[in-house]
């Protein structure tokens, strides 16, 4: 890899770390490309970005971009995106399925955050499930009304009859 092939890198991924909310290391040694691939589709599927980078051009980019406090050690997968919900599900649910894809360290709004941390957010609801959530609230009472009055529509019938 020449010099300036580096330095374009170091320079999109630098743009890309500083909008992205979430960016997650993982250990990934060992995985065949079979794996590799699933793990790419969940991620291209949920507006993730997955990527293989050589630590030293990872730590520039990373310390560019004012993320500091991640140590960047043997093979590292990352993966970043503007959701920090859909870039820790994408990474847990992954990570359920293998026993060698590992969740090493994160830097989440502005903070680091461990293992743990990725893994308790990835549990959260996202924003379509909390919609829907405050939705279906909204509309029992509604729905309730509906089938009182349906309740009480049949009885009469009954009554009549």
């Amino acid at each position: 890899m020449t010099r300036n092939e580096k330095v374009e890198i170091v320079s999109s991924l630098t743009e890309e770390f500083k909008t992205s909310d979430a960016l997650v290391v993982c250990e990934y040694k060992g995985l065949n490309v079979p794996a590799l691939e699933e793990l790419r589709i969940a991620a291209k599927e949920a507006g993730v970005n997955v990527r293989v980078i050589k630590n030293t051009l990872a730590g520039i980019a990373m310390k560019n971009a004012d993320i500091e406090g991640i140590e960047l050690k043997d093979t590292n997968i990352f993966v970043w995106g503007e959701d920090q919900l859909n870039v820790t599900k994408v990474v847990s649910k992954f990570a359920e399925k293998s026993d060698i894809f590992a969740i090493k360290t994160a830097f989440i709004a502005g903070e680091i955050a461990t293992a743990a941390t990725v893994e308790a957010l990835s549990k959260m609801p996202s924003r379509d499930e909390l919609i829907g959530m405050l939705l279906q609230t909204w509309m029992a009472p509604v729905t309730n009304f509906t089938i009182g009055l349906d309740a009480l529509r049949a009885k009469k019938e009954e009554e009549s009859a």
